[in-house]
């Protein structure tokens, strides 16, 4: 039936619009132009400067045949390049795709091939390891994309130049287009970015315009940031898109401090020179500030606020960096929901208690973004809630508008992850009674190591190609630097030797080196009567859970 609220009450132009972050790029560029929008090295921009940037950059890509749909992947650090193709990328309505810089040139040219990358946008600084992903690329595919060098005014190393256009030059080429748009249609691609599934096979994870700005709101509403924030880049744009920082950056007219080394001299002095008073960091980058020395600490007078995720931060850290005076906020989430989606939000009443309780309070994965629909803990099997006691266990799952589009061309996995009409994360959990969720368990077995996914069951493969191994099983082993290290339980075949060094340099002509074993144990593996092996054996071995306690 026909309500009178249903009647000449239509959307248009004039009060309804695609919701996309390319428009907080506009509407800083309008109204904060003249403030601080980027600092690298000597380079300096604002708002209007970095808008004007961006609109050339976008130009430059839509001459190169660049539109709705099309993928242009980038290969960069944490650069003023790095931030304009956060913002001139998605206002074509083209698809962002950002390469793990740590990845090696069989996984790089398979994403590029996969999501039918038409241009690369590459740092100098990753020639040799681009230059062998495009040798692939030719070779098994037969083309490759229209590559753009960078040559970062803060780098001085060896790089050949591998394309037709430099970027600099690019840009300067090509007037700025007018307005940057934007999509049509809010449920447009914005990006794909590639993580690690159950079986190692890399996942392309698709997301939308919609939930890249309903998650850069969520970003400000969940840290409470101040207009102009000075945001130091400690956190790898490539990890799901800077966790859609480039946008909430954006939002409140900050500045982006870029860093393209990072190390505790470079961060603290950073903050320092800058007034830095904004970051995020795996557990590990926080790790550096608190065994810094000193001395380097030195003249950071202003409130610092650090944000940590990855692997569930370790008790220690938490009160280290308590005990610095850094301001630290826990959150939780996968390259699905757009990187963070849940908080430990701080109570006033956790203030009164012992470092320690707020520590283990603060360590908790927490509660759904305010803007996030749905998070909770379930039976995967009967798809109800599990009790909030802190002891029955099920799966992390979440629903809501911050939640991917899904699996590029893998409809079978991403069916699989929405069943029941909630995200399954594979992440095992419990509620504790004031309803925080915290991580036990994960049912994926990925390893976080510095940050980065690790899946157990891709380096068990590396392993099981040595000649010499009739049974592997990797866990992950509890790290004071890395958060977590895979761990290799090796059994051999009859009369077979090799040697753990041996092994680890098998591993590295597998692997990125991020994945290869650090530690090799030859010993029998626990099986069940059916053969499976029953890892959390293991991982009672290794005293692995400690690095998600």
């Amino acid at each position: 039936m026909t309500s009178i609220y249903d009647t000449d009450l239509d959307r248009n132009a004039a009060n309804c619009a695609a919701l996309s972050p390319v428009s907080f790029v506009e509407r800083s560029a309008e109204v904060f132009g003249d403030l601080p929008a980027v600092i690298h090295g000597a380079r300096r921009y604002n708002w209007a400067q970095l808008r004007e940037r961006c609109a050339r950059l976008a130009a430059a890509l839509q001459a190169l045949g660049i539109a709705r749909n099309s993928t242009v992947s980038v290969m960069l650090p944490n650069t003023p390049e790095m931030v304009e193709a956060h913002y001139a990328v998605p206002a074509l309505n083209a698809v962002l795709n950002t390469l793990n810089t740590r990845l090696d040139a069989p996984l790089l040219a398979w994403q590029m091939n996969h999501c039918e990358a038409a241009v690369l946008i590459t740092d100098r600084e990753f020639a040799p390891t681009v230059a062998e992903a495009l040798r692939i690329l030719r070779g098994d595919h037969g083309g490759t994309p229209i590559v753009i060098d960078v040559c970062d005014s803060e780098y001085d190393g060896a790089g050949d130049r591998l394309g037709a256009h430099e970027y600099e030059a690019l840009l300067a080429a090509h007037a700025p287009l007018a307005k940057l748009d934007g999509p049509q249609d809010e449920w447009d691609a914005i990006a794909v970015s590639y993580t690690s599934g159950t079986t190692g096979d890399p996942k392309g994870v698709v997301t939308h315009h919609r939930g890249a700005y309903l998650n850069a709101v969520c970003n400000a509403a969940t840290w409470t940031m101040p207009h102009f924030p000075t945001y130091l880049w400690t956190l790898p744009m490539f990890h799901c898109n800077g966790w859609c920082f480039p946008w909430t950056v954006a939002m409140l007219g900050g500045t982006h401090v870029c860093l393209r080394r990072v190390d505790a001299p470079n961060i603290l002095s950073a903050m320092r020179e800058h007034g830095v008073d904004h970051y995020c960091a795996a557990p590990i980058v926080h790790n550096l500030l608190i065994t810094a020395a000193p001395e380097l600490r030195a003249g950071i007078t202003q409130k610092v606020r650090g944000m940590v995720a990855g692997a569930a931060p370790p008790a220690a850290m938490i009160e280290g960096m308590a005990q610095l005076g850094f301001d630290i906020t826990h959150v939780y989430g996968l390259t699905e929901v757009y990187g963070p989606a849940s908080v430990a939000v701080k109570r006033s009443g956790w203030a009164a208690q012992s470092l320690s309780e707020q520590t283990r309070l603060n360590g908790r994965q927490g509660v759904r973004y305010v803007m996030q629909e749905g998070m909770t803990v379930m039976d995967a099997e009967t798809m109800t809630e599990t009790p909030a006691d802190a002891q029955t266990m099920g799966e992390i799952m979440f629903r809501g508008n911050i939640v991917m589009k899904g699996y590029l061309k893998n409809p079978a996995s991403t069916a699989k992850a929405f069943e029941g009409g909630w995200f399954h994360t594979g992440d095992l959990a419990v509620i504790e009674p004031d309803r925080y969720v915290k991580i036990k368990d994960r049912s994926k077995d990925i390893i976080i190591s510095g940050g980065e996914n690790i899946s157990s069951i891709e380096v068990e493969d590396a392993l099981y190609r040595h000649p010499a191994v009739m049974a592997c099983a990797v866990v992950a082993k509890a790290h004071p630097k890395w958060g977590e290290t895979p761990l290799a339980f090796i059994e051999l075949k009859p009369g077979a030797s090799v040697t753990a060094d041996e092994l680890i340099a098998h591993c590295k002509a597998l692997l990125a080196g991020y994945k290869v074993p650090r530690d090799i144990r030859f010993e029998e593996i626990p099986k069940t009567s059916t053969g499976k092996i029953q890892k959390f054996q293991l991982r009672e071995r290794a005293k692995s859970s400690s690095a998600i306690e």
